[in-house]
């Protein structure tokens, strides 16, 4: 049985993007939630670093987190990026551990 794909997304706002970059997250989760493949998609924000924004995520294997990549709404998000972001998005993998 093939484990799930689990990641952390970080995404820092450039000053004055960060209910920008909120907004535009949060749009991602409804429709993200819904994709056969996903297993979690929750938006987190830093209590000490207002704008900066943690993603945990979860999909089935490689092939539906890049189904997820290709949807229409993550495109749309990916296109505003450079202009919301203050550094590219850092998407780190975890290998889970315990229970």
């Amino acid at each position: 049985m093939t484990k799930p794909l689990v990641s952390l997304a970080v995404l820092k706002a450039k000053p004055g993007k960060e209910e920008a970059l909120k907004a535009g997250l949060l749009t991602l989760i409804e429709p993200t939630r819904a994709e056969p493949g996903n297993l979690d998609y929750v938006l987190f924000e830093r209590r000490d670093e207002p704008g900066t924004f943690y993603m945990r995520e979860a999909f089935k294997d490689q092939a539906a987190l890049d189904a997820h990549f290709a949807t229409p709404y993550f495109q749309r998000f990916a296109a505003t990026a450079d202009d919301l972001l203050s550094e590219p998005l850092q998407l780190i993998f975890l290998e889970q551990v315990s229970d």
